[in-house]
């Protein structure tokens, strides 16, 4: 016998975390490590840059571990014939499950089914088996009559309930949140809903029935840990009403599932969803039931898409796609990348069907139940995203629950602190978004959507005995585009492209960093910027922005200021302001453009001053 040769890993010296650390401290020089190297999540988690294994640490398994997720597509054309064509072809390449958005839902986006009857839904839903595949019924306000046509159509094709898979969808505080209000109180909504469960169960649906859709409050701005903290709540305030209504728990928690977006922030995408099955697990064991897998219906993320640039998308989705999938969702639906632009083509649907189909197909992600499990960051981030949310979850039951801080506003208020620092980041570009905070592209072609315009207008104004202020669903890039539809329309009516005028102080290759960086801040807002080799010959009112080195400011900043500023125009300098301010706008420059400071605040005065010449 041949004696065993030595592991590669025996060939080096064992490394400690004492060891790294000096080896960082080195690196470092002195800088503080937490500032450095520890990043924090909106809801002031703190992301190690170094974790140690936990080679013990259980599984966190989905309701299907072991098997590929469900891919699930959109059913929201609003045109039954061209709904039904869609549907067929997401099913005939490679999706296994739709989802039934319905119009006057939040996720239809001024589209969606306006299905009135079962012969409209039979229509829109034409040539689809629908014992072959998985269906969701997206939330919408009129859920209950929804879930009812579509069990009335599964009686019309004399198909049995029994061996249905279809998710109903009901969320009636998922159309609180949206309309601020509903006609009935909170004792007679639970009690419908538990009537329309029983009469479905009666004809023999499985279910489950009953959805807590976080894709609203993801949209408002809530960090993860604020819609777990929601997705517990609003969870336990569905098993209470079933419960006192007559359902039997054990029941109550069959039929419930969750709707969950996931975005580009891979680690906390994948853990928090991770995070949701060991919370809803610890509140199965809180109320003595044995714990049975959650149904997760995960979906891209609609807050993190771009209408600018939006191949980048693509992108966007397949990191969300990747982080859902090895987090264990049980269905997944992307976004076609042009969802943000309007109703989306086949082509679009093509690659959002294709982006999970490549990650199950040739990276054969769902082969490795919970791969994450051990992996000393991942169990880091879940462990702490379930702790901050299982506090949060106790203080809001504290405060008498779910409903009582949403009448009172204090959950509005708590995701609109969160919302607005996000804003804070990417108006800084502390978070950035490629094509809208960074790599602006002027020449850029739109991609084509379908010829159908969306139903937009707000909810007509009703009274309720249940009012709460709305949550508002935002994407991330809304403020840079609508500082570039504000420079397209200039353009349009002027013929050309807003511009502002580059000063160059000293050689080009002395600053071309510099220079390169204040051209692209520019085009941010949609505005070229051009290096002017006659400044004064420009008609007055428009914005000169002085590029140059420390040095070349020093010696020549103020006086071209000076002579600029006396013909009428607006002094802008690309930098930080220096010992040299107070001398600089006393020589006319007015504002400095410099990495870290509010670019969609600058860039909107830059229009307003442009928009006036």
């Amino acid at each position: 016998m041949h004696d065993a040769e030595p592991s590669f890993a025996d060939l080096f010296p064992e490394a400690s975390h004492a060891d790294w650390l000096k080896r960082v401290e080195a690196v470092l020089k002195g800088a503080d490590f937490d500032k450095s190297l520890v990043a924090r999540s909106h809801d002031g988690i703190a992301i190690q840059p170094l974790h140690a294994r936990r080679p013990d640490a259980p599984l966190v398994a989905g309701a299907d571990a072991g098997k590929p997720w469900r891919i699930a597509m959109r059913v929201d054309h609003p045109e039954a014939e061209a709904a039904a064509s869609l549907a067929r072809e997401d099913l005939e390449g490679g999706a296994d499950a739709l989802a039934l958005v319905f119009a006057g839902g939040h996720a239809a986006r001024g589209f969606g089914l306006p299905c009135k009857t079962v012969s409209d839904l039979d229509e829109t839903l034409a040539g689809v088996h629908l014992d072959l595949v998985s269906m969701r019924l997206d939330p919408a306000p009129a859920g209950h009559v929804n879930a009812l046509l579509i069990a009335a159509l599964v009686e019309k094709r004399k198909l049995n309930p029994a061996q249905m898979r279809i998710d109903f969808g009901l969320d009636p505080i998922a159309s609180l949140m949206l309309l601020g209000h509903v006609p009935w109180d909170w004792d007679s909504m639970s009690n419908q809903l538990v009537e329309t469960i029983l009469s479905l169960q009666g004809q023999g649906f499985n279910g489950p029935f009953l959805t807590v859709d976080l894709r609203l409050m993801h949209e408002a701005g809530a960090g993860e840990g604020q819609e777990l903290t929601t997705a517990l709540a609003q969870g336990v305030l569905y098993l209470r009403a079933l419960e006192a209504h007559g359902l039997e728990l054990a029941e109550a928690f069959k039929a419930i599932s969750f709707i969950l977006p996931v975005d580009g922030n891979q680690i906390m995408g994948l853990a928090k969803l991770r995070a949701l099955r060991k919370l809803w697990a610890k509140v199965t064991e809180a109320c003595n039931q044995q714990p049975v897998p959650v149904l997760i219906h995960a979906e891209t993320s609609w807050r993190m898409l771009t209408r600018r640039d939006p191949y980048v998308n693509i992108l966007r989705n397949t990191i969300a796609a990747f982080a859902a999938g090895v987090g264990g969702a049980d269905t997944l639906t992307v976004l076609p990348y042009t969802q943000a632009l309007g109703l989306p083509d086949a082509a679009a649907r093509r690659l959002a069907r294709n982006t999970s189909l490549v990650l199950q197909e040739e990276a054969s992600l769902w082969r490795v139940v919970d791969p994450s499990a051990g992996a000393g960051g991942f169990e880091a981030i879940t462990d702490a995203l379930a702790e901050t949310a299982w506090t949060l979850f106790q203080e809001m039951e504290s405060e008498g629950g779910l409903l009582a801080s949403l009448v009172q506003g204090k959950l509005q208020r708590r995701i609109s602190e969160t919302a607005q620092a996000r804003a804070r980041s990417i108006a800084n570009r502390k978070e950035s978004l490629t094509g809208s905070s960074t790599f602006a592209n002027l020449d850029e072609v739109s991609p084509t959507v379908l010829d159908i315009q969306p139903v937009t207008g707000a909810q007509p104004k009703q009274s309720g005995k249940l009012s709460i202020t709305p949550l508002v669903s935002h994407r991330l890039a809304e403020p840079f585009e609508a500082l570039r539809d504000r420079a397209d329309a200039m353009r349009a009516r002027n013929g050309q492209r807003p511009c502002v005028h580059l000063v160059a102080l000293g050689a080009l290759t002395d600053h071309a960093a510099r220079l390169a960086f204040t051209q692209e801040f520019f085009a941010l807002g949609g505005m070229e910027a051009v290096v002017d080799a006659a400044p004064t010959e420009v008609a007055n009112g428009v914005i000169f922005c002085l590029v140059g080195t420390d040095a070349a400011y020093a010696e020549s900043a103020a006086p071209t200021a000076r002579r600029l500023a006396a013909s009428g125009h607006t002094i802008w300098l690309a930098g930080r302001p220096s010992a040299q301010e107070s001398a600089l706008r006393e020589a006319g420059v007015s504002r400095f453009v410099f990495a870290g400071c509010d670019i969609v605040e600058a860039l909107d005065v830059a229009l307003n001053t442009l928009e006036k010449t």
